[in-house]
C-alpha cells in the first residue's frame, strides 16, 4: 500500500528542513492535535499514539543529506516506511512530500487507508511549524 501526502511549500531551506526532520524530537511539532502520547526513546527512535489508534514506534532508517529522510516502523507487526522527500524551490524555500509504503493484507489496508492518509496530510500541513 502506497500513500502520498500533498506536496507542501515551506519557507525554509532544504538543509534546515532536512536537519529538523533528522532530529526525532521535532516530529512532536508535526503531530495532529488528537495526539495522546509522544515519547522520544533514543536519538533515532520515538513512540507516539493518537486517540483511538495503537501506539507506533518509528525509527530513523536512512537519510540522504538535504533531500530525503526515511523512518521505519520499529515493529514487524505493521511493517512500513514513512519517507520525507525534500526538494529545493529556492535558497529559502522547499517542497516537502511524505510517502507511506507498507505491506498489509487487504482487510488491514482497507481499515487504515483513511486514517493514515489523514495523518500524512496533517504531518505535511504542519511542516511550517518546524
Amino acid at each position: 500500500m502506497n500513500l502520498e501526502s500533498p506536496k507542501v511549500t515551506v519557507e525554509q531551506s532544504t538543509e534546515y528542513i532536512f536537519n529538523a526532520l533528522s532530529d526525532v524530537k521535532n516530529f512532536e511539532k508535526l503531530m495532529p492535535e488528537n495526539i495522546a502520547k509522544f515519547e522520544v526513546l533514543g536519538d533515532d527512535i520515538f513512540n507516539f499514539g493518537l486517540k483511538g489508534m495503537p501506539e507506533i514506534k518509528l525509527r530513523m532508517k536512512d537519510k540522504t543529506p538535504h533531500s530525503k529522510v526515511v523512518l521505519s516502523a520499529a515493529s514487524d507487526k505493521l511493517p512500513f516506511l514513512l519517507i520525507a522527500n525534500i526538494d529545493a524551490i529556492s535558497d529559502n524555500s522547499c517542497a516537502v512530500k511524505l510517502d507511506f509504503e507498507g505491506e498489509f493484507n487487504p482487510m488491514m489496508a482497507m481499515m487504515i487507508k483513511g486514517p493514515i492518509s489523514k495523518f500524512l496530510e496533517t504531518l505535511a500541513a504542519n511542516m511550517g511549524k518546524l
